[in-house]
């Protein structure tokens, strides 16, 4: 396991020159001083690893050594070729770009390397959109992941969902795009807000949040920002897929702009979660709702996204389920209750 961790750690020094202690504790998951004894022990084994002071100092190898990737394992070189989902290098207009650079990588291996490395491609494929979805990239995203490439501040109008049936309300807002994340075939957008010269975060009141959250296939509009001419200064502790883990629960329920309260009958229960996407979030679950009523319903209030949604959801559990309120979608699920009742009422005509 630490020869495991002193070649990693040669690895990251390479690559990216200058890291410090610290940073290299919290990218292997170990302490200040494992650190230290991690280097002297590269040095002893003839890696040529040095720590120096400074503004520019930190951790370097020296000048022209390199790691040479013929001492990959197997395992690691099987890996590699599944280090990206083609759906999303697609999607993101890289396709041509990590083709290029599977040939090159191939080109440095050993052969006994290179032919575990292609295999896993015969063996396994990553197919992340759900089934009877056609996938479709959101039109703007290839020029939001060049955005996040070259870190340029963007402005962007997004169509933001309205609360209970309202129409959506297009706002524009001045975004740091830090990271691109592809959730269930669904691409985000994680960015922070510019602070202002005092420190607080430009156009919002004191002490909210500066890092946002966006659908990108809800990005409307996107333009370099007024007077962004360089690039912006990336927080060097950013962490994306860290950042993903501790935002995505609070996310997913921020999407959840509204309630409709909902009598199921047990079928209707156990089918719920197949049909509306926050059922199982919610905790709208069997064992997690009140006792079933006299006739052996359940009634419980779900969050959803919209009263649309909800239509949209609910109607597939059909005469299982029975909205109660907003008064609104009720109404909306009588006079389709109509509609279908005058248009099943009487047997069609047949055409001759």
């Amino acid at each position: 396991m630490r020869a495991a961790r002193l070649l990693r750690m040669a690895l990251l020094v390479q690559s990216s020159p200058g890291l410090t202690a610290e940073a290299l504790a919290r990218e292997l998951d170990i302490s200040r001083r494992t650190v230290i004894r991690d280097a002297q022990a590269l040095q002893e084994a003839g890696v040529p690893i040095r720590a120096e002071r400074g503004r520019a100092g930190g951790y370097h190898l020296a000048p022209g050594h390199r790691t040479r990737l013929t001492t990959l394992h197997p395992t690691e070189a099987e890996t590699l070729y599944l280090s990206g989902l083609p759906t999303a290098l697609r999607d993101l207009g890289l396709s041509d770009a990590a083709d290029t650079a599977r040939l090159k990588l191939s080109a440095t291996l050993l052969p006994s390397l290179r032919a575990a490395a292609e295999s896993s491609v015969r063996r396994f494929h990553l197919d992340a959109p759900a089934w009877f979805r056609e996938p479709s990239a959101p039109e703007l995203l290839p020029d939001l992941a060049r955005a996040v490439w070259s870190d340029r501040t963007v402005e962007l109008s997004y169509a933001r969902p309205g609360r209970d049936g309202a129409p959506h309300r297009v706002v524009s807002r001045v975004l740091e795009p830090y990271g691109l994340v592809l959730k269930a075939g669904v691409w985000y957008l994680v960015g922070r807000v510019p602070r202002e010269p005092t420190g607080r975060v430009l156009g919002e009141p004191t002490g909210r949040d500066a890092w946002r959250t966006y659908r990108v296939d809800r990005v409307t509009a996107l333009a370099p920002a007024p007077g962004a001419e360089d690039p912006f200064v990336r927080d060097p502790s950013f962490d994306l897929a860290a950042h993903w883990r501790e935002r995505a629960d609070a996310f997913a329920w921020a999407l959840l702009r509204t309630t409709v309260t909902v009598r199921l009958t047990e079928r209707g229960l156990r089918r719920l979660p197949d049909v509306v996407e926050s059922a199982s979030a919610s905790g709208a679950t069997p064992a997690a709702t009140t006792t079933p009523d006299a006739t052996g319903q359940i009634t419980l209030d779900l969050p959803v996204e919209s009263e649309d949604i909800a239509f949209a959801q609910l109607t597939g559990l059909g005469a299982d389920a029975e909205v109660l309120a907003p008064a609104s979608l009720r109404a909306r699920f009588r006079a389709h209750a109509r509609a279908l009742a005058a248009l099943y009422g009487a047997e069609p005509e047949r055409q001759r």
